[in-house]
Formats: structure tokens, C-alpha cells, sequence
């Protein structure tokens, strides 16, 4: 059953509004809205195929597409939209015009319009405000059929967005005690294996990992509570984590190996920590622990720091934060990375970089790592890349003179970057263990 759309003429400052509320996390509809292989299946009228040429979604970038009629009249309409704001996953800003179809532009034809993700219940509300140069174009708007066109193009996203959730049988889902729906992959056969992703990644960032353990492996690759397909429940509390870590163990029978990447290895430790024999062994790719001088320690108000850039709505400047705090990245490569694609993904997972920052606690404060925080007696293999910064083969050591049936192994070549762009060589370190 479609829910309601709600519709708001207000002449005096020119817009209309079409809102409506999806039973979905605000990630998965915002990628539903700012993926062509996503927007190609909803967008437009019934009885309409949209064709996108280009979607550069940032500030500046430019989306050209055509909507055309499934019958046989030949109608078809060309657009070209300028993204004017930006900010993943809450709020796009573009400015939107008709064009010929050697992209020129119609006059008088410019529609600025505003969409807004808003969480609601855990679902999101949908807001589309459109504003146009005079009344006389609003009214041709209405008359045209816009209303009804928004109306329609919402029940194909609904329709749309339900089959990725409910229909696609790579994607399931578990509810945390809390209620949140925390949605996974699962693929392989042989013990379970559950991936535990790192900070501003999801699971689509382990599924080539995922892919490669899928044969030793039933691998379990989740996203964590507030990240793609799972949905988030306030007030966020570490424990909560470990309590969808939980849910997936029960899923998988009960009884679970766990692999960590970065923060989340140490999310894994927390996990092991406190769900005794349901974790078989613990696997951990570079648990980021600042314990010495190697590395400047991340300040004391983190935490509360990309709280308030969240709050104030700025992501980019979050995930700014986060890159030169935590990662230790000089300020004269960050602006190259925010040129890469990867940085709107990185903002649109903002939101959740303070949770990490509360699962490290003050584990990167320059200071040895606490004698007495994990009981941990089960098999754990702590892996690091051979090129990696001191600091990861610090805390590793230091890890392992805490953990009784603990090793470390060294990747050649490796760094901080191989569970994404060495998939197989971490994969094989995770099976030579196993054997």
C-alpha cells in the first residue's frame, strides 16, 4: 500500500511542494535519488523511461537527462540540471532547465529545486520544493501535470526502493534489540565469518573481500547501523553495535568468526569481548591504535567536535576532520582527495564517523593500550601491511602481549589500504590461519 503524498501550492513565493515518507533508510533513498543505475528505474511519470547522459553529483556538477513517452507518440524531453548543494545524505540543491535535444536551453524554462532526506520513524520523508521565476510558470507547472507527475514518480521509487530492500535475495536483514533493522549479504559455504567494515564504509566496500573468503567462508557482510541499507536509532551508544553483531551471530546459527578492518577491528574486539564463546576467533587488519609518539594522538574532543559539524550540517568539513585527526592525513593531500568520487560517499556516511570515534574511546590518546579492557582467550589473528606507519605495527605488538592465543602477520608490500585494494592477499592471510 502507497503512502500518502502530501502536496503545498504557495503562490506567494512561487514553489510547490510534494512530500511523502518511505518505509527506508534516508541512505539507501538518497542513493536511490544520486545514482543513474538507481534513478533510471523511477524517475518521471508512469509511462515514462528516463535516459541519464550525465549525473556528476557535487556542487557545480551537471545532470543531463531525457524522459521519454513508452507509446508510440515520439514524445521526449531533455533536461539539464547544475547541482548547486550538495550534502549527502539530507539535501540536494539544482537548478533545472527543458533543453533541445543538442542541449540547449529552453528559455524561460528554469525551475530551482530543492530536495530534502529527512529520518522519520525509521523511515525518511522525501520534500521536494520547487520554486519557479514567476506565477504564471508555477501555473503552467500545475496545469501540465506536475503534481501528478511527482505523485507517480513517487510510487515508482517506492516501488523501487521496496524491491532492493524486500525483493533482492542478496540483501537481508536482522532487528538489534533496539529495533534497528541492520541489513546484510550473505554468500559462501563453510563456518560463519562475520565482516565488521571500518569508519565511512559500508558493505558494499568489503564485497570484494566478502567475495574472495565466500569460498572457506558463509561470510556475513553487514552495514552498520546508520550506514546503507540499516537504518540508525538514537541515542547511539557503542553497546548497540555489538548488539547488531549479536543479532547477525544468531542469524548465522549462533556461533561466529569475526574480521575487523581498522576501527572496525576494534568494534570486533569490543564484540568478542562481551559475547564470550558465540565468537570462535577474531581476525584484525590494523586496529588504529595510537599507544606511543609514532603519531600525534587525536584530540580529546573528537568526539564532541564532529558531533557539532554534524549538527551545523557540515559533512564535508566532518569528514575533513576525521581525514587530518584521525586518519593523519597532511592538509595538502586532502584537498585531492575531496576530487575523488569516493569523498560524496565519505559525507554521506558522516554521521557515523563520531560513533567510531566513541568505539575508540581513548585508545589513540598517545597512551598504552588499558591491561584490563578486553578478556579475550580465543584465537586472534592481528594482521598489518608490511608499508603500513609504525603506529599500526605498534598497537598490533602491544596487542598481542595482551592476548593470550594472539599472532601478528605481515602482508608484504601491503598498507592500510589492502582490505579494499589487496582483497585477496588479506583473504589468504584470514585462510592460511584457518588451516
Amino acid at each position: 500500500m502507497k503512502r500518502k503524498t502530501t502536496i503545498r501550492k504557495n503562490s506567494e513565493r512561487r514553489e510547490l511542494t510534494v512530500e511523502r515518507s518511505f518505509a527506508m533508510p534516508a541512505q539507501l533513498a538518497w542513493e536511490g535519488w544520486t545514482e543513474p543505475k538507481h534513478i533510471t528505474k523511477w524517475w518521471g511519470p508512469k509511462g515514462w523511461t528516463t535516459t541519464v547522459y550525465e549525473m556528476d553529483v557535487r556542487s557545480g556538477g551537471v545532470w543531463r537527462y531525457s524522459l521519454k513517452a513508452d507509446d508510440n507518440s515520439g514524445a521526449v524531453a531533455y533536461c539539464r540540471a547544475i547541482y548547486e548543494t550538495v550534502e549527502a545524505p539530507s539535501k540536494l540543491v539544482y537548478i533545472d532547465t527543458f533543453a533541445d535535444n543538442e542541449w540547449n536551453l529552453v528559455p524561460d524554462s528554469e525551475m530551482h529545486t530543492t530536495v530534502l532526506f529527512e529520518e522519520k520513524n525509521a523511515g525518511t520523508r522525501i520534500r521536494i520544493v520547487t520554486r519557479f521565476a514567476t506565477n504564471e510558470q508555477l501555473d503552467n507547472a500545475e496545469a501540465m501535470g506536475m503534481i501528478e507527475g511527482f505523485t507517480d514518480a513517487y510510487d515508482r521509487l517506492e516501488e523501487y526502493l521496496e524491491t532492493l530492500i524486500g525483493g533482492n535475495d542478496t540483501m537481508e536483514t536482522v532487528i538489534s534489540k533496539d529495533g534497528t533493522q541492520i541489513a546484510y549479504t550473505k554468500q559462501g559455504t563453510g563456518p560463519a565469518l562475520i565482516l565488521v567494515s571500518s569508519a565511512a564504509a559500508d558493505q558494499q566496500d568489503a564485497s570484494s573481500i566478502a567475495e574472495h573468503l565466500s569460498t572457506n567462508f558463509t561470510v556475513y557482510n553487514y552495514d552498520r547501523r546508520g550506514r546503507g541499507r540499516s537504518t540508525d536509532t538514537a541515542p547511539y551508544e557503542p553497546a548497540r553495535e555489538v548488539e547488531d553483531i549479536e543479532a547477525l551471530i544468531a542469524a548465522a546459527g549462533g556461533q561466529a568468526l569475526l574480521f575487523g578492518s581498522s576501527s572496525g577491528a576494534v568494534l570486533a574486539l569490543e564484540a568478542a569481548n562481551l559475547l564470550g564463546d558465540s565468537v570462535a576467533k577474531l581476525y584484525l587488519y590494523e586496529p588504529p591504535f595510537i599507544i606511543n609518539d609514532s603519531r600525534k594522538p587525536v584530540p580529546g574532543d573528537y568526539v564532541e567536535h564532529l558531533n557539532a559539524l554534524i549538527e551545523a550540517g557540515k559533512r564535508s568539513e566532518a569528514v575533513e576532520y576525521f581525514a587530518s585527526e584521525a586518519l593523519g592525513i597532511p592538509e595538502e593531500y586532502i584537498g585531492y582527495m575531496k576530487a575523488d568520487p569516493s569523498w560524496n560517499k565519505m559525507e554521506s556516511l558522516a554521521h557515523t564517523l563520531a560513533y567510531d570515534g566513541m568505539i575508540m574511546g581513548t585508545t589513540q590518546s598517545g597512551n598504552p593500550l588499558p591491561v584490563d579492557r578486553w578478556n579475550i582467550t580465543i584465537p586472534t589473528l592481528i594482521i598489518t601491511g608490511e608499508n603500513s606507519e609504525p603506529l599500526f605495527h605498534d598497537a598490533a605488538q602491544a596487542l598481542v602481549e595482551l592476548l593470550p592465543k594472539a599472532a601478528t602477520h605481515s602482508l608484504p608490500g601491503q598498507d592500510h589500504s589492502a582490505v579494499i585494494m589487496a582483497p585477496e592477499v588479506v583473504a589468504n592471510a584470514i585462510v592460511d590461519f584457518e588451516r
